[in-house]
């Protein structure tokens, strides 16, 4: 007998299994023909999704509300246990703001594993440094300045309440952050300064001593007796009440200028801008004050004109010279 090709035709179960493994969206017919419904049923899935959720979500807010309260409690112990300490005080800072954001961290991490059960902490941590990556490429520059401010807190040689001067900028350092640094300047307005312009241009600081030398330039004329005037000058500003150390007053020659003997007076004084400009006005007025006192005048610019040839004068009517 002739075999006739039998081709094996599934059964139900293997049907209903497949039909129950992939299952379809709705057809280009069934789209066509109820657009409303599809949408409908679309917001209602994704309503319930979210509904779903929200025991997820609220533990998630919970626990960063939880966080928070950890960081301040955190915060408050550490500074209360660092104040008895004798640490610099950008390093207390630096250390307070790590703190933080370990907290802070930790926290985030903890949310979205509640929030979303399928993840891990190491999945967290995995996508945290896969993100940082793509991060660090886009925000460059603050990053840049993350790091040079910890540095900055953990070595460098100025803290709040100091003045310094960079790049033309010069004022009080107000508080040191993470990101940037605030500087009052003399005139009451306040910079921010990123902290990587600081950690790659020299900083002068000003206050890193209790005390800083300050001269004055004084010109004395050619015909007095210059050992009697620096006498004069050097008990005058030994007087002053803005003078530190008078032991420490100098006055000594610098050059023969056009019209008189320039000496340069040096002394000590405090180091805020405002003490050295009170300093230097002081100083100004008792000098000039005792020169006067003593008879000696302080020389003002003086031009002598030679000729080759005699030059002749006119008087006019009245006798005067013309």
């Amino acid at each position: 007998m002739p075999m006739q090709n039998a081709t094996p035709q599934p059964d139900a179960t293997e049907q209903s299994a497949g039909s129950a493994t992939a299952p379809e969206g709705p057809s280009t017919e069934e789209i066509a023909a109820d657009p409303f419904g599809i949408v409908r049923d679309s917001l209602s899935e994704l309503v319930e999704s979210t509904i779903a959720h929200t025991p997820l979500l609220i533990a998630g807010l919970v626990v960063l509300i939880l966080t928070w309260l950890t960081s301040k409690v955190a915060t408050a112990i550490y500074n209360r246990t660092i104040s008895r300490s004798r640490m610099r005080v950008g390093l207390v800072s630096l250390l307070r703001q790590l703190l933080q954001i370990g907290i802070w961290i930790a926290g985030f991490l903890i949310a979205a594993v509640v929030m979303f059960p399928g993840m891990t902490p190491a999945r967290a941590l995995a996508l945290l440094g896969v993100g940082s990556v793509a991060i660090g490429f886009a925000f460059k520059d603050i990053f840049e300045n993350f790091f040079a401010g910890m540095l900055i807190l953990w070595r460098f040689p100025f803290d709040p309440g100091d003045f310094i001067e960079c790049e033309g900028i010069t004022g009080k350092v107000e508080a040191i952050t993470i990101r940037l640094t605030l500087v009052r300047q003399p005139d009451g307005q306040i910079v921010t300064v990123p902290n990587g312009m600081l950690f790659k241009n020299p900083v002068r600081v000003l206050t890193e001593r209790n005390t800083r030398r300050i001269s004055l330039s004084v010109g004395l004329p050619y015909d007095c007796d210059l050992s009697q005037a620096k006498g004069i000058i050097l008990e005058a500003v030994k007087k002053c009440s803005t003078v530190k150390g008078p032991t420490a007053v100098r006055v000594l020659g610098a050059e023969f200028g056009g019209s008189s003997i320039n000496f340069d007076v040096l002394w000590w004084t405090s180091t805020s801008p405002m003490d050295e400009r009170e300093s230097r006005d002081e100083v100004l007025i008792a000098i000039k004050t005792a020169l006067d006192e003593a008879g000696i005048e302080i020389p003002f610019p003086q031009r002598t004109l030679t000729f080759g040839e005699p030059v002749s004068v006119l008087r006019n009517d009245e006798g005067q010279d013309g």
